[in-house]
């Protein structure tokens, strides 16, 4: 079995709900709980769009309502068109990037747990908002990596 897909290396969850008008308006990811796990990945998936961009955002919380947020550094990495050739990994500011317009994107977005918790936070969540109104077929899949506890069954990370 490839270890890099086994539940003791990763978890995943449910961020967004692929829908046609993904990222309209103001949109944000399921907050996850952070506390036990090393990395959170959260994978942006852009199926059919023709001019709708977002600039995406990483939001550490508080707590899984979020009562407080605010934005944190992280990575993130784009692959476009060919799921499999991704670009290189680019650390982002807590101002975060704007998407590319266009069909068929994976965005990688990656974030350390670590630096969360140093700030205080233990949750997580991704923010997109619109920059140019199109319609953007998409969704969105959170990988919690490296957890603290490695088991067959992974604890949720949703609370």
């Amino acid at each position: 079995m490839n270890k890099i897909l086994s539940e003791e290396v990763l978890h995943f969850i449910k961020g967004l709900d692929p829908v046609a008008d993904a990222f309209a308006g103001t949109v944000y990811s399921d907050v996850v709980d952070a506390r036990n796990y090393g990395t959170t990945h959260f994978i942006i998936f852009k199926g059919v769009g023709a001019t709708g961009t977002s600039t995406i955002t990483v939001q550490a919380c508080d707590d899984i309502v979020p009562t407080t947020r605010s934005a944190v550094a992280f990575r993130s990495r784009r692959c476009a068109n060919v799921a499999d050739t991704a670009g290189a990994l680019t650390a982002r500011t807590s101002a975060g990037f704007d998407t590319t317009a266009g069909s068929s994107e994976l965005y990688v977005i990656e974030v350390d747990n670590a630096a969360l918790a140093a700030a205080g936070y233990g949750y997580v969540q991704l923010k997109a908002v619109e920059v140019v109104d199109s319609p953007v077929l998409g969704g969105i899949l959170i990988a919690m990596g490296n957890p603290r506890y490695a088991s067959a069954l992974q604890e949720s990370a949703i609370d």
